[in-house]
């Protein structure tokens, strides 16, 4: 699947909402096809000399909000269809497990710079192995972003809490029982008959099914969840942080600036070509070809494009070898045939 570069709002500065959207014709796959087409032409031009590929992962690599993840300082997100910089962690919410998925795995024939970091938006099958926090640890259930169930390694914020099943006996404050099916836990000993069961009694309250949804549960030892045919209760906090602009979220767009007007500029002729090759337009036709040029121009050193330059064996930047004679020093400020 084409991860995108830009988005929808990066048109803007150069066509109306409404013009972008009656050339895509609501075929939102339109701008796949046409990004595609104008990266290609880009690292195309730049990928001999300029670190083009992780310059472009920058924003194909920036996801949505999304509740399940926990995510550090200095990552990047679309909240709001806008991009904002995580200035303060920002914990998602924990389901109860009800078995572990993961475990600590000891392998001396195993060295851990030769195991991949655990990662939130990766799936996981039993027996992956993963290093968290300098340990390692095994897979024993899948799991992962594309079951949509993220399960850290050891972090669960829940404990099981014992039930029985309802028998006309006295009982003490917050017991949990079941009957007929249902999770029951005794919330008042007011007037309490133990030969009521708890749907004819009111000193009885049911207990909901766990809901991911449900973003204000209690930390206390009696706010109790049913999961998967279990009780459960928090131990540490088990909702997700709001994200919100100036507290744990901030406006930065990590991406360059350079590459992100040239490839919409690229785009929009893409996608004037699509819908009709023989009328485009001459501005879209001019952008065009500036930009073609500023990539050429590019490729050839000419210009300084502020994208890091590849690194050769000797941690040099790479040169073509019909340059070399001209240029004096690496540093690009220092060669007066830049500009």
């Amino acid at each position: 699947m084409y991860r995108r570069f830009l988005n929808d709002n990066d048109y803007l500065g150069v066509i109306t909402k409404e013009a972008l959207f009656q050339m895509i014709r609501n075929n939102t796959e339109r701008f796949i096809q046409a990004e595609e087409s104008a990266e290609i032409s880009i690292v195309e031009y730049l990928s001999e000399n300029y670190e083009i590929e992780c310059e472009l992962y920058k924003g194909k690599y920036i996801a949505e909000y999304n509740r399940q993840i926990t995510y550090p300082v200095g990552v990047h997100v679309y909240f709001e269809d806008r991009i904002y910089e995580v200035i303060r962690s920002i914990s998602g919410y924990k389901a109860p497990s009800d078995i572990d998925y993961w475990i600590e795995h000891i392998d001396i024939n195993l060295a851990p710079e030769n195991v991949e970091n655990y990662s939130q938006f990766k799936t996981y099958y039993p027996d992956d192995i993963v290093i968290y926090n300098g340990v390692m640890y095994i897979c024993q259930f899948e799991n992962g972003f594309k079951f949509g169930n993220i399960r850290i390694p050891m972090v669960n914020g829940w404990l099981e809490t014992n039930y029985t099943q309802w028998q006309p006996i006295d009982y003490s404050l917050w017991e949990v029982v079941k009957f007929e099916g249902d999770f029951f836990t005794l919330l008042s000993l007011d007037s309490f008959d133990n030969n009521l069961n708890p749907v004819e009694s009111d000193n009885w309250g049911a207990i909901a099914d766990y809901d991911p949804e449900y973003n204000e549960y209690e930390l206390s030892e009696h706010e109790y969840v049913v999961y998967k045919g279990k009780v459960f209760y928090p131990e540490t906090d088990v909702n997700a942080d709001e994200p919100q602009a100036g507290i744990n979220l901030s406006l930065h767009d990590p991406r360059n600036y350079n590459l992100k007007k040239h490839m919409v500029r690229l785009s929009i002729y893409e996608l004037t070509k699509l819908i009709s090759p023989n009328n485009v337009s001459i501005a879209r036709i001019r952008d065009y070809e500036d930009s073609m040029k500023w990539l050429a121009d590019a490729s050839k050193l000419k210009i300084n494009p502020q994208i890091p330059r590849k690194l050769a064996g000797d941690k040099k930047p790479v040169t073509d070898w019909q340059m070399a004679t001209f240029q004096s020093d690496y540093d690009p400020y220092k060669n007066p045939w830049m500009v």
